[in-house]
């Protein structure tokens, strides 16, 4: 058995010992990723109009145009939250789908411009119900939605990633192609934070966009998708357009 003296020095170092381990535990936290704070959303025009072609926003899609080898913006968008502050009936009228009868945004002409060439489906209205369903939990104006958003859809589109799409020239990708891609664009493992979104067409896959998790903050793509954690994406291949001659 233990003397007194040798219990009174364990329970000593015992002591020492374990408040350290919630402090460790904490340090380990804090150098996860935390949760996903926002999901850039965007759309890749030509495999979004091969699998829905009589969409609003497909209505003058052209593949030869300069549009069709970038990302399109569709939303920014908080996890499981939507119509923050939006009262009830313009939250029912936006969800009717008459989208151009919601209110006109109040956005710069620069702006109003950048949107318009970035997002097809604004002739429709679809900028004011995403403003409305997903701006409104992110933001506290169209304006700065829509700035921050295009920001980093330029971001996006400046990288090699829609060039791999566009090179495909209506082939299939892979998600690991594009991860490797946002891999060499943005920084090793934010990849990870991306998902391939995708739509049947008769007997193929079309990817129509991407997903993409950032954390918090305000800097920039690379920085946004590193500190969000890493997700898993359903579809992990699909055409990236029509094919050829048909």
């Amino acid at each position: 058995m233990m003397s007194n003296a040798a219990l009174t020095v364990l329970a000593a170092c015992l002591s020492l010992l374990l408040p350290a381990l919630p402090a460790a535990a904490q340090a380990a936290r804090a150098d996860a990723p935390a949760a996903t704070r926002t999901v850039l959303s965007v759309s890749w025009q030509a495999g979004y109009c091969a699998a829905r072609p009589k969409s609003r926003g497909c209505a003058d899609f052209s593949a030869a145009a300069s549009e069709a080898r970038q990302f399109s913006l569709h939303s920014l968008w908080q996890p499981r939250r939507s119509y923050c502050g939006v009262e009830a009936s313009l939250k029912q009228q936006a969800r009717k789908g008459k989208w151009i009868d919601l209110p006109e945004l109040a956005l710069a002409d620069g702006t109003k411009a950048r949107l318009a060439a970035a997002m097809p489906a604004v002739r429709v209205g679809l900028d004011r119900q995403q403003w409305l369903r997903s701006g409104s939990c992110v933001a506290a104006s169209p304006e700065a939605y829509y700035g921050r958003s295009l920001d980093l859809l330029d971001e996006l589109n400046a990288s090699a990633v829609p060039a791999l799409l566009a090179g495909k020239a209506g082939g299939e990708v892979t998600l690991s192609e594009v991860r490797a891609a946002f891999d060499a664009a943005f920084g090793n493992g934010t990849g990870e934070r991306v998902r391939l979104s995708c739509r049947k067409a008769g007997e193929r896959q079309m990817v129509v966009g991407l997903t993409i998790g950032l954390g918090p903050g305000e800097g920039g793509l690379a920085a946004l998708a590193a500190a969000s954690p890493p997700t898993r994406s359903r579809c992990t291949a699909g055409f990236t357009a029509a094919a050829q001659g048909g």
